[in-house]
C-alpha cells in the first residue's frame, strides 16, 4: 500500500514512546503483510491482464477503432504503473516477513534501505496511477468533442509531477538518515512528515473531485448528441446513455473504495490526534493494505468494453482468446450501420 503513515516504519526506532513503537503494539505484522501479498499478486493479474495485447474486432468503422485506441493506450500505461506499484508493494511485504519485523533499529541498514527504496518507488507509481486515472476521465470529454489527444502531454504529467511529489514528500523525511523524526521537536517532526501526508492525500482527493466532474459534464454532452444525432432519445438511446454512465459510476466506484481509506487515515492521523483508539487505525491500516494494490485487479473489470461487439487478446504465441460469445462478430457485423450512426458515442463504452 501507499500511505504516509505505514512509510514510517521504514525509519529507525528506538526505544522511546515514538507513535509507532505505541501502536504496533496493536499491530499484527503478519495480517497486514498477508493482505498486502495476497492484494499485490492478484493486482498483478489484473494489470497484466490490461497489457495484454487486443486485436480490434471485425465491422468496426475507422473513426471507432481510432478513438477505442485512444482509450486503450491510457488504460495500458494506467495499468503499467500498477504493474509497477503492485510489484513494489509485494517485494517491501516479502522483506518484511523475511526480516521478521516491520521496525528496525539500525540506521543505514539494508534493511532499511531496502524499505526506504521500494516506499519511494510504491509512492511514486501509485501517484502516476491517479493522474493516469483523471486522464481517461478528462479524455472522455475530447472525445466528444471530437478533439485529439495529447498524448505527449499526458505522458510529461503522468510520469514528471509524481516524481516531482514523491521528491517533496519523502526527502524532508528520509535525509539525512532514516532515523526520520527521532531527536527533533514536535514541531520539527511536524514539518518533516507533514509534507508527505500532502503530497499524498491531497492528488487523491483531486482525483476523487475531477473524475465525477469530467464524467458527469461528459454525461450531459452525451445526452445532447445522442438526441442529435437520431433526431430522438428513444429506448435505444436511453439504453446507450445508461451503459455509459454505469460504467463511469463503476470506475469511480473503484476509485473511491480503493483510496478513501487512506483519507480516512489522514483524518484520524491528524484531525483526530490521540483520539482513536489505536486498533481503530490499525484496522484502517489493514483495509489500505487490501485495497490500495487491488486496485489494478479491479480496474481490469471497469475499464474493458462492456456491450460493444468483441474484445479479442493475441497472446504471444499469437493465438487469439476471445472474452465474449463466439458469435460476437457476426452480432458486430450485423450492427456496422448502427455503429457507424454513434461513432463516437459507442466507442466511449471501449477500453
Amino acid at each position: 500500500m501507499s500511505d504516509p503513515t505505514i512509510q514510517t516504519f521504514c525509519c529507525r526506532r528506538g526505544n522511546g514512546s515514538d507513535v509507532a513503537n505505541v501502536i504496533v503494539d496493536a499491530f499484527d505484522a503478519n495480517v497486514y503483510n498477508v493482505a498486502c501479498v495476497c492484494s499485490s499478486l492478484l493486482g498483478a493479474l489484473g494489470a497484466i491482464y490490461q497489457i495484454l495485447p487486443r486485436t480490434q474486432s471485425r465491422g468496426r468503422s475507422k473513426l471507432v477503432s481510432h478513438t477505442e485506441s485512444r482509450g486503450r493506450k491510457i488504460v495500458t500505461w494506467l495499468a503499467m504503473a500498477d504493474l509497477a506499484a503492485a510489484i513494489g508493494v509485494l517485494a517491501r511485504s516479502l522483506s518484511w516477513m523475511s526480516h521478521g519485523s516491520i521496525l528496525s533499529t539500525t540506521v543505514d541498514s539494508p534493511t532499511i534501505m531496502f524499505c526506504v527504496g521500494t516506499s519511494t518507488f510504491i509512492q511514486y507509481f501509485y501517484a502516476s496511477t491517479w493522474f493516469w486515472t483523471v486522464f481517461y476521465a478528462l479524455d472522455m470529454r475530447q472525445v466528444l468533442k471530437r478533439n485529439e489527444p495529447d498524448f505527449s502531454r499526458y505522458h510529461l504529467t503522468a510520469w514528471t509531477v509524481p516524481a516531482i511529489l514523491t521528491a517533496v514528500g519523502l526527502f524532508p523525511l528520509y535525509y539525512p538518515n532514516a532515523s526520520c523524526h527521532e531527536g527533533v521537536s514536535h514541531g520539527e517532526t511536524a514539518l518533516r512528515v507533514l509534507p508527505n501526508y500532502l503530497v499524498t492525500y491531497v492528488p487523491i482527493l483531486a482525483v476523487m473531485v475531477a473524475s465525477p466532474w469530467a464524467y458527469c459534464s461528459s454525461l450531459r454532452d452525451l445526452r445532447r448528441i445522442v438526441s442529435g444525432t437520431s433526431g430522438q432519445y428513444t429506448e435505444k438511446e436511453r439504453g446507450i446513455v445508461h451503459a455509459i454512465k454505469f460504467k463511469c459510476a463503476a470506475i469511480n466506484a473503484v476509485y473511491y473504495g480503493c483510496w478513501l481509506p487512506n483519507l480516512v487515515n489522514g483524518v484520524m492521523v491528524w484531525a483526530l490526534p490521540g483520539a482513536c483508539p489505536a486498533r481503530y487505525l490499525v484496522l484502517v491500516w489493514y483495509v489500505m493494505a487490501f485495497t490500495n494494490p487491488l486496485q489494478a485487479f479491479l480496474n481490469c473489470l471497469v475499464y474493458r468494453r462492456w456491450a460493444v461487439g468483441s474484445e479479442r487478446i493475441t497472446l504471444p504465441w499469437r493465438q487469439t482468446w476471445r472474452t465474449d460469445s463466439p458469435s460476437a462478430d457476426a452480432r458486430s457485423s450485423q450492427k456496422t450501420s448502427e455503429d457507424e450512426t454513434y461513432p463516437l458515442l459507442l466507442s466511449t463504452l471501449s477500453a
